[in-house]
């Protein structure tokens, strides 16, 4: 073959020959080596000097994945240009060397609209959107006028609604109105991304000419800003057209589904799916899950999860997920101990959701486990995570070590101040539960329903009465929260514990919502010494309507017609009582031995070592009545 370019006419036939050799080498069953062969043959006729032919090595090297030996060949070229020089620059943003690259850039010396672009890239590959920001600008000061391709980079790093109209109306003074596939698809895909959804239709109807990627871009986009409906119908709209939907396409209908509880239309596209071969993209298999355990069907989440053929991050973190959601805890955890067994790194999601499962399944000494987990991962600095570790430890009781990590959390967002706040509560820890609140008011974070709740309840366990009752007042006027039925519950449970009975009937009837059970439920429970009969009566109408299978107006009822008398109504309601009378559902216990967690349902005879249990019980209440009787 070489021959040939020893025959070939003229130097610049050989420079056309060697070149189209360079570019049949990706077709040869050994690239790398073909290229090699290339370009010792071109140091042995003294081509090495050729400033093209050199830079065309260079750069299908980098292609091939060999960066070191792209250095190697660069290195070699006598006279080197600027296309050289950006090949150069490129190697070291492929190796994410994002400090050799800038020093490579300004020791450059000339530059063109490729060598900004490269280094632009670089930095937003590397995560330094700042720095991509500077050279954006560093690029327009020093005369380059961006190309299509700077402005669809720069888009993927805007986080700013203003910054993206910005960017966009500097595009159109540009000449750059009629948007290309890439510049259309970069703006809609940043105005989804921001929840600017009348400016992605604007821009997906003012293009020329769309693609998949721009209608997966606009649907997505849809989806994000909280428009499902309106995705499900541009999905339809996108198949009646003509367009074929692929699994990027089919995953955001999937979640669009999920967000709206859509069964029905979920099970269309599941079957579409299938039909079409998608389950064994992952993603979509994770979408599928997500759908049906939002859909409470666990059952068909599980039978996506068992029948998928291929194991991954994104699989185990869904089916993680369902399962903590449905308080399957326990299947969960052993998900989770696989996915590690099989080097799969979780998500801050994945470690939250094993976190709360702990707090209510497993003992202590597993969730210290999966603090360590925590540490190791370097998730300890996630606002997430380490909310959920607060929650962990203030069910467990441990309200300290809880305060500790709350101390210790480099951000708090107001999920991290509620959850603090309910844990204390919870724990008994009333004046501290109403100091964080104060502390809460005093970072400047607004409260929110959460947080009221919270304080409320707090006030409710410690009988501040004075106190929750100027805080309740305070909701709405001074932070323009509207009670919730929730908030009328803890304030009508703070009264009745203080006797404030008639107070709290009163404020029942004022309630701007209508009442629910546990409001009714609270004012019935402190209703043992109240005198007024027909109070007690209208309560316990009101939770009947609201609570039909609940035994406890009847209860309540029962009891204040016995004080008074009313031998005939106590009758009427026992006997009412006793229609209603079902089958109790069993509680579960649980205990730790060792590393095995063992559950009992209550009235549970028979189970592992039941035998040996009651035998003891029996020789324990033996020697009692021995020693009672002695």
């Amino acid at each position: 073959m070489f021959g040939v370019a020893q025959r070939a006419g003229g130097f610049f036939n050989k420079i056309s020959f060697f070149s189209s050799v360079i570019y049949q080498c990706s077709s040869c069953a050994n690239p790398l080596n073909s290229l090699k062969l290339v370009h010792a043959q071109l140091l042995k006729l003294g081509f090495n000097t050729n400033t093209y032919l050199s830079n065309r090595c260079i750069d299908f090297y980098l292609k091939l994945g060999y960066a070191n030996d792209a250095l190697k060949a660069f290195e070699e070229i006598p006279n080197k240009n600027t296309v050289s020089w950006n090949i150069y620059l490129k190697i070291h943003v492929k190796c994410f060397d994002i400090h050799t690259a800038r020093r490579v850039f300004d020791e450059m010396p000339e530059r063109d609209a490729v060598s900004w672009n490269t280094i632009i890239s670089g930095y937003i590959l590397s995560g330094f959107c700042d720095n991509a920001w500077e050279s954006f600008f560093g690029m327009l000061n020093n005369g380059f006028r961006p190309s299509a391709f700077t402005f669809s980079i720069m888009l993927s790093c805007v986080n700013c609604a203003s910054y993206a109209k910005e960017m966009h109306g500097y595009m159109i003074r540009n000449g750059f109105q009629d948007l290309s596939l890439v510049l259309g698809n970069s703006l809609i895909d940043v105005y989804g991304k921001l929840g600017l959804v009348h400016y992605v239709v604007a821009v997906f109807y003012s293009m020329e000419k769309v693609d998949v990627i721009s209608w997966n871009s606009l649907i997505s986009g849809c989806c994000k800003s909280g428009y499902e409906e309106f995705a499900l119908r541009q999905f339809s709209m996108m198949g009646s057209i003509g367009y074929k939907p692929d699994e990027y396409t089919v995953s955001a209908v999937l979640n669009a589904c999920s967000y709206l509880r859509n069964l029905e239309k979920g099970r269309q596209t599941f079957c579409f799916c299938i039909k079409m071969g998608f389950l064994c993209n992952t993603i979509v298999s994770s979408a599928a899950i997500d759908l049906f355990s939002k859909c409470n069907r666990v059952e068909s989440a599980t039978c996506v999860f068992e029948n998928s053929h291929v194991f991954d991050s994104s699989l185990s973190n869904s089916m993680i997920a369902c399962y903590a959601s449905h308080e399957l805890e326990e299947k969960a955890l052993e998900l989770f101990v696989l996915s590690l067994r099989e080097n799969i790194r979780p998500t801050e999601f994945t470690v939250s959701c094993i976190l709360s499962s702990s707090a209510v399944f497993f003992p202590a000494e597993q969730g210290l486990q999966i603090h360590s987990l925590v540490i190791k991962s370097g998730f300890e600095v996630d606002p997430v995570v380490t909310s959920s570790l607060v929650e962990m430890y203030s069910k467990y009781g441990s309200i300290n070590l809880a305060v500790h990590v709350f101390a210790n959390m480099g951000v708090r967002d107001l999920i991290a101040w509620n959850t603090m706040l309910l844990g204390l509560t919870h724990n008994g820890k009333i004046v501290e539960s109403i100091c964080l609140f104060r502390k809460l008011l005093e970072s400047g974070l607004h409260p929110d329903q959460i947080t009221f709740s919270g304080v409320l309840l707090a006030c409710s366990y410690g009988g501040l009465v004075e106190e929750g009752m100027s805080i309740f007042s305070s909701m709405e006027k001074q932070y323009g929260i509207k009670p919730i039925n929730e908030h009328y519950a803890y304030v009508v449970e703070m009264l009745s514990r203080v006797g404030e009975i008639e107070e709290a009937i009163n404020l029942l009837q004022k309630i701007k919502c209508e009442p629910d059970a546990l409001i009714c439920e609270s004012i019935l429970r402190a209703c043992g010494d109240y005198t007024k009969l027909e109070a007690i009566e209208r309560v316990a109408e009101k939770m009947m309507e609201l609570e039909s299978q609940s035994l406890l107006p009847y209860v309540i009822l029962a009891n204040a017609y016995e004080k008074r008398g009313r031998w005939e109504s106590l009758v009427r309601v026992r006997n009412q009582m006793k229609k209603m009378a079902r089958k109790k559902e069993s509680c579960c216990s649980c205990i730790a031995i060792e590393n095995n967690v063992f559950s009992f349902e209550g009235s549970e005879i028979v189970h592992d070592g039941g035998k040996n249990v009651y035998s003891v019980l029996q020789l324990l209440a033996q020697d009692m009545w021995d020693v009672n009787n002695a």
